[in-house]
Protein backbone atom coordinates (compact mmCIF):
# COMPACT_ATOMS: atom_id res chain seq x y z
CA UNK A 1 0.00 0.00 0.00
CA UNK A 2 2.97 2.29 0.56
CA UNK A 3 3.56 2.47 -3.20
CA UNK A 4 0.12 3.85 -4.03
CA UNK A 5 0.12 7.26 -5.75
CA UNK A 6 -2.45 9.29 -3.86
CA UNK A 7 -1.17 12.81 -4.53
CA UNK A 8 0.48 14.73 -7.36
CA UNK A 9 1.94 18.22 -7.39
CA UNK A 10 3.31 18.89 -10.86
CA UNK A 11 4.13 22.25 -12.38
CA UNK A 12 4.18 21.86 -16.13
CA UNK A 13 5.44 24.42 -18.62
CA UNK A 14 2.49 26.55 -19.69
CA UNK A 15 0.33 25.29 -16.82
CA UNK A 16 -2.67 27.54 -16.28
CA UNK A 17 -4.77 25.54 -13.81
CA UNK A 18 -4.88 22.39 -11.71
CA UNK A 19 -7.88 20.51 -10.37
CA UNK A 20 -7.61 17.75 -7.77
CA UNK A 21 -10.70 15.57 -8.09
CA UNK A 22 -11.81 12.58 -6.08
CA UNK A 23 -9.66 10.22 -8.11
CA UNK A 24 -7.98 12.23 -10.89
CA UNK A 25 -5.69 15.24 -10.90
CA UNK A 26 -6.19 17.38 -13.99
CA UNK A 27 -3.61 19.92 -15.15
CA UNK A 28 -4.57 22.52 -17.77
CA UNK A 29 -1.84 23.55 -20.21
CA UNK A 30 -2.14 26.80 -22.17
CA UNK A 31 -5.91 26.66 -21.61
CA UNK A 32 -6.37 24.16 -24.45
CA UNK A 33 -4.75 20.88 -23.34
CA UNK A 34 -5.36 18.67 -20.32
CA UNK A 35 -2.98 16.32 -18.54
CA UNK A 36 -5.14 13.90 -16.56
CA UNK A 37 -3.40 11.77 -13.95
CA UNK A 38 -5.39 8.76 -12.72
CA UNK A 39 -4.17 8.40 -9.14
CA UNK A 40 -4.56 5.38 -6.87
CA UNK A 41 -7.01 7.25 -4.65
CA UNK A 42 -10.24 5.52 -3.68
CA UNK A 43 -13.51 7.46 -3.44
CA UNK A 44 -16.58 5.90 -1.83
CA UNK A 45 -19.85 7.85 -1.62
CA UNK A 46 -17.96 11.11 -2.27
CA UNK A 47 -15.46 10.43 0.52
CA UNK A 48 -11.78 10.03 -0.38
CA UNK A 49 -10.35 7.17 1.66
CA UNK A 50 -6.99 7.70 3.41
CA UNK A 51 -5.16 4.91 1.57
CA UNK A 52 -5.01 4.09 -2.12
CA UNK A 53 -4.67 0.84 -4.05
CA UNK A 54 -1.44 0.40 -6.03
CA UNK A 55 -1.94 0.19 -9.81
CA UNK A 56 -5.62 1.19 -9.59
CA UNK A 57 -4.97 4.42 -11.50
CA UNK A 58 -2.93 2.62 -14.14
CA UNK A 59 -5.64 0.03 -14.72
CA UNK A 60 -8.41 2.64 -14.93
CA UNK A 61 -6.42 4.83 -17.30
CA UNK A 62 -5.49 1.96 -19.60
CA UNK A 63 -9.06 0.62 -19.73
CA UNK A 64 -10.35 4.11 -20.56
CA UNK A 65 -7.69 4.57 -23.27
CA UNK A 66 -8.53 1.22 -24.84
CA UNK A 67 -12.24 1.99 -24.98
CA UNK A 68 -11.69 5.53 -26.27
CA UNK A 69 -9.68 4.05 -29.14
CA UNK A 70 -12.29 1.32 -29.69
CA UNK A 71 -15.17 3.80 -30.06
CA UNK A 72 -13.67 6.73 -31.97
CA UNK A 73 -15.43 5.54 -35.13
CA UNK A 74 -18.71 6.30 -33.30
CA UNK A 75 -17.71 9.68 -31.89
CA UNK A 76 -14.40 11.59 -31.72
CA UNK A 77 -12.92 11.95 -28.25
CA UNK A 78 -10.63 14.21 -26.28
CA UNK A 79 -7.62 11.85 -26.04
CA UNK A 80 -4.39 12.76 -27.81
CA UNK A 81 -1.90 10.42 -26.11
CA UNK A 82 -1.19 8.21 -23.10
CA UNK A 83 2.49 8.98 -22.39
CA UNK A 84 2.39 7.03 -19.12
CA UNK A 85 0.12 4.18 -17.90
CA UNK A 86 -1.44 6.60 -15.39
CA UNK A 87 -1.63 9.66 -17.66
CA UNK A 88 -3.84 10.76 -20.54
CA UNK A 89 -3.16 13.97 -22.44
CA UNK A 90 -6.00 15.42 -24.42
CA UNK A 91 -7.79 18.45 -25.78
CA UNK A 92 -9.79 20.64 -23.46
CA UNK A 93 -13.47 20.72 -24.36
CA UNK A 94 -16.43 22.85 -23.36
CA UNK A 95 -18.29 20.23 -21.32
CA UNK A 96 -22.06 19.81 -21.34
CA UNK A 97 -23.45 20.22 -17.78
CA UNK A 98 -25.13 16.81 -17.94
CA UNK A 99 -23.93 13.22 -17.65
CA UNK A 100 -25.63 10.61 -19.80
CA UNK A 101 -26.39 7.57 -17.64
CA UNK A 102 -27.53 4.54 -19.61
CA UNK A 103 -28.92 1.42 -17.95
CA UNK A 104 -29.42 -2.03 -19.39
CA UNK A 105 -30.69 -3.57 -16.15
CA UNK A 106 -32.90 -2.56 -13.22
CA UNK A 107 -30.30 -2.43 -10.48
CA UNK A 108 -28.64 -0.03 -8.05
CA UNK A 109 -30.35 3.32 -7.59
CA UNK A 110 -32.87 2.58 -10.34
CA UNK A 111 -34.02 -0.52 -8.45
CA UNK A 112 -34.28 1.42 -5.20
CA UNK A 113 -36.43 4.03 -6.94
CA UNK A 114 -38.58 1.32 -8.52
CA UNK A 115 -38.91 -0.59 -5.25
CA UNK A 116 -40.20 2.58 -3.57
CA UNK A 117 -43.15 2.52 -5.96
CA UNK A 118 -42.00 4.84 -8.74
CA UNK A 119 -42.66 3.67 -12.28
CA UNK A 120 -40.87 6.53 -13.96
CA UNK A 121 -37.16 7.42 -13.69
CA UNK A 122 -35.92 10.69 -15.20
CA UNK A 123 -39.07 10.85 -17.30
CA UNK A 124 -38.65 7.28 -18.58
CA UNK A 125 -41.57 4.94 -17.87
CA UNK A 126 -40.63 1.55 -16.36
CA UNK A 127 -42.85 -1.53 -16.89
CA UNK A 128 -44.77 -3.08 -14.01
CA UNK A 129 -43.70 -6.38 -12.50
CA UNK A 130 -39.94 -6.06 -12.95
CA UNK A 131 -37.49 -7.64 -10.50
CA UNK A 132 -34.10 -6.51 -9.20
CA UNK A 133 -31.28 -7.04 -11.73
CA UNK A 134 -33.76 -7.74 -14.55
CA UNK A 135 -32.79 -6.69 -18.06
CA UNK A 136 -34.82 -3.83 -19.54
CA UNK A 137 -36.64 -4.53 -22.82
CA UNK A 138 -34.17 -1.99 -24.23
CA UNK A 139 -31.57 0.24 -22.48
CA UNK A 140 -32.87 3.45 -20.91
CA UNK A 141 -31.13 6.81 -20.52
CA UNK A 142 -31.47 8.49 -17.11
CA UNK A 143 -29.38 11.69 -17.21
CA UNK A 144 -27.97 13.53 -14.22
CA UNK A 145 -26.77 17.07 -13.73
CA UNK A 146 -23.04 17.48 -13.10
CA UNK A 147 -22.49 18.69 -9.55
CA UNK A 148 -19.29 20.56 -8.70
CA UNK A 149 -19.55 19.07 -5.21
CA UNK A 150 -21.63 16.29 -3.68
CA UNK A 151 -24.05 14.09 -5.57
CA UNK A 152 -25.28 14.60 -9.11
CA UNK A 153 -29.06 14.95 -9.42
CA UNK A 154 -31.42 13.02 -11.67
CA UNK A 155 -32.99 15.06 -14.44
CA UNK A 156 -35.28 14.26 -17.35
CA UNK A 157 -34.65 14.95 -21.02
CA UNK A 158 -37.62 17.32 -20.98
CA UNK A 159 -36.17 19.31 -18.06
CA UNK A 160 -32.74 19.49 -19.73
CA UNK A 161 -34.30 21.02 -22.82
CA UNK A 162 -36.69 23.24 -20.85
CA UNK A 163 -33.80 24.71 -18.84
CA UNK A 164 -31.68 25.14 -21.95
CA UNK A 165 -28.82 23.06 -20.55
CA UNK A 166 -28.32 21.48 -23.98
CA UNK A 167 -29.89 22.44 -27.30
CA UNK A 168 -32.44 20.02 -28.80
CA UNK A 169 -30.10 19.37 -31.74
CA UNK A 170 -27.10 18.58 -29.53
CA UNK A 171 -29.18 16.43 -27.18
CA UNK A 172 -30.52 14.36 -30.06
CA UNK A 173 -26.93 13.71 -31.16
CA UNK A 174 -25.55 12.73 -27.77
CA UNK A 175 -28.61 10.56 -27.10
CA UNK A 176 -27.98 8.60 -30.31
CA UNK A 177 -24.24 8.38 -29.55
CA UNK A 178 -24.97 7.13 -26.02
CA UNK A 179 -27.00 4.19 -27.34
CA UNK A 180 -24.27 3.33 -29.87
CA UNK A 181 -21.47 3.51 -27.27
CA UNK A 182 -23.41 1.28 -24.89
CA UNK A 183 -24.03 -1.24 -27.65
CA UNK A 184 -20.31 -1.30 -28.49
CA UNK A 185 -19.33 -1.59 -24.82
CA UNK A 186 -21.82 -4.42 -24.38
CA UNK A 187 -20.34 -6.31 -27.33
CA UNK A 188 -16.77 -5.92 -26.08
CA UNK A 189 -17.73 -6.92 -22.53
CA UNK A 190 -19.51 -10.03 -23.80
CA UNK A 191 -16.29 -11.24 -25.41
CA UNK A 192 -14.71 -11.14 -21.94
CA UNK A 193 -17.53 -12.99 -20.22
CA UNK A 194 -19.02 -9.80 -18.77
CA UNK A 195 -22.33 -7.95 -18.92
CA UNK A 196 -22.16 -4.15 -19.11
CA UNK A 197 -25.02 -3.33 -16.75
CA UNK A 198 -24.94 0.46 -16.70
CA UNK A 199 -22.47 3.25 -17.31
CA UNK A 200 -22.15 7.00 -17.84
CA UNK A 201 -20.77 9.12 -20.64
CA UNK A 202 -19.73 12.74 -20.64
CA UNK A 203 -19.67 14.93 -23.73
CA UNK A 204 -18.44 18.34 -24.72
CA UNK A 205 -17.59 20.41 -27.75
CA UNK A 206 -14.28 21.20 -29.40
CA UNK A 207 -14.42 23.71 -32.26
CA UNK A 208 -18.19 23.32 -32.35
CA UNK A 209 -18.09 19.52 -32.72
CA UNK A 210 -19.42 17.05 -30.15
CA UNK A 211 -16.73 14.87 -28.56
CA UNK A 212 -16.61 12.22 -25.87
CA UNK A 213 -14.66 13.34 -22.80
CA UNK A 214 -13.39 11.88 -19.52
CA UNK A 215 -13.23 8.11 -18.95
CA UNK A 216 -15.35 5.38 -20.52
CA UNK A 217 -16.39 1.85 -19.50
CA UNK A 218 -14.07 1.70 -16.47
CA UNK A 219 -15.07 0.06 -13.16
CA UNK A 220 -15.24 3.59 -11.72
CA UNK A 221 -17.89 4.69 -14.21
CA UNK A 222 -19.64 1.41 -15.00
CA UNK A 223 -21.26 -1.61 -13.41
CA UNK A 224 -20.52 -5.10 -14.69
CA UNK A 225 -21.97 -8.56 -14.00
CA UNK A 226 -20.32 -11.88 -14.80
CA UNK A 227 -22.20 -13.47 -17.71
CA UNK A 228 -21.70 -16.97 -16.39
CA UNK A 229 -24.29 -17.72 -13.74
CA UNK A 230 -26.34 -14.56 -14.26
CA UNK A 231 -29.49 -16.38 -15.40
CA UNK A 232 -29.30 -18.89 -12.54
CA UNK A 233 -28.73 -16.20 -9.93
CA UNK A 234 -31.49 -14.01 -11.33
CA UNK A 235 -33.93 -16.95 -11.30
Amino acid sequence: MANALIKTDFNFKGQTNVYHGKVRDVYTINNDKLVMVATDRISAFDVILPKGIPYKGQILNQIAAKFLDATKDIVPNWKLATPDPMVTVGQKAEAFPVEMIIRGYLTGSSWRTYKSGAREICGVKIPEGMKEHQKFPKPIITPTTKAAEGHDEDISKEEILKRGLISPEDYAQIEEITYKLFERGTEIAAKRGLILVDTKYEFGKIDGKIVLIDEIHTPDSSRYFYSEGYEERFA
